[in-house]
């Protein structure tokens, strides 16, 4: 704690001044580190009003550098946030026109450009509704607004994540659309025929049956319902706002129901398989379709890690930077 006192053991007059160099707090605020920006404001409340040569405070930090927890805990505080929270750097860029601007760092590990998009406008929607309405100046020096900071540095994410939703849909809309086709198929086949004086299923009794004839309903309104969505997904325009809420679950829907419909047709496809084989072929027939369930499996298993990262940002309120290492 020596070092954290011969830091702030400063004069009045130097405490409002601009350092030359970054002090323990803003370094600390930059780096995401919450528990040194406590400790640091417990011993030194004066540490609060620390800014770099470019006039960024704390808040001004935290906010550039996408760390939610140092903004979050500053803004549970609740200090001084007139003067902390209003202040604007040198270009006269707010909180909110810092949350707007995307750098050449991206704080969101998460894949797909779409997923990045829609951590940046969660982000920036964070940060404007923290405050109250018109708590943060409308223009900076150069005139821009929040919003058109917020459009001219995200028009590349914005591009890229249209390619890739592009680039997902139309491969996943492939697969939908034949599961829907087989479905359709199956659904309107029973296997062992239909009796002819009543024209009921001749195995409607079987319980193998039911679970056949319920799958391939399943399989068929899943794999429509998955295809329409990502239809609905390529004919978007691709706006900025689209990526915030609309696109996400689209795709979440969309993989869901693609996910159920493969499994439910190769459920329908073993069960109406059960009954061609003889009863003495009928338990032989297991390793069988467990090794015919293997495709889906590795499908599935390669596509869990982007599923449940598309859960995890399409319902988390506020975005979480990773602090991983990336070599």
């Amino acid at each position: 704690m020596t070092l954290v006192h011969g830091i702030y053991a400063v004069t009045d007059k130097k405490i409002h001044e601009p350092p030359k160099k970054e002090s323990a707090i803003l370094i600390a605020a930059k780096n995401g580190v919450t528990e040194i920006v406590d400790k640091i404001l417990e011993l030194f409340p004066v540490a609060i009003h620390d800014m770099n040569v470019d006039k960024k405070n704390i808040v001004l930090l935290a906010v550039e550098n996408r760390q939610p927890h140092v903004y979050r805990y500053l803004h549970k505080r609740n200090i001084l946030v007139d003067s902390v929270f209003r202040k604007v750097d040198k270009d006269g860029n707010s909180a909110l026109h810092l949350a707007a601007k995307l750098g050449d760092y991206k704080p969101w590990l998460i894949p797909g450009a779409a997923l990045q998009m829609q951590w940046e406008i969660k982000w920036y929607e964070f940060v404007k509704d923290s405050m109250p309405p018109h708590f943060f100046p409308r223009c900076n020096k150069a005139g821009k607004t929040a919003k058109d900071m917020f459009t001219e540095t995200h028009q590349e994410l914005v591009n890229n994540g249209g390619e890739w939703l592009t680039n997902t849909s139309e491969s996943c809309s492939v697969v939908a659309a034949l599961i829907a086709t087989v479905a359709f198929s199956t659904a309107s086949t029973f296997p062992g025929g239909i009796k002819q004086d009543s024209g009921t299923p001749t195995l409607e009794n079987q319980p193998a049956f039911d679970v056949f004839a319920i799958s391939s309903l399943v399989a068929l309104s899943f794999s429509v319902t998955s295809l329409i969505m990502f239809l609905s997904i390529l004919t978007s325009r691709y706006q900025e706002r689209d990526f915030g809420r609309d696109l996400p679950r689209k795709l979440l829907v969309g993989l869901t129901s693609l996910f159920v419909s493969i499994a439910s047709i190769l459920l329908s496809f073993c069960a109406g398989h059960f009954f061609v084989l003889k009863d003495k072929l009928k338990y032989a027939a297991f390793p069988v379709y467990t090794v015919t369930c293997l495709p889906i499996t590795f499908f599935a298993v390669a596509q869990f890690p982007l599923y449940f990262d598309l859960i995890w940002t399409t319902f988390k309120k506020v975005p979480q930077r990773s602090y991983k290492v990336v070599l």
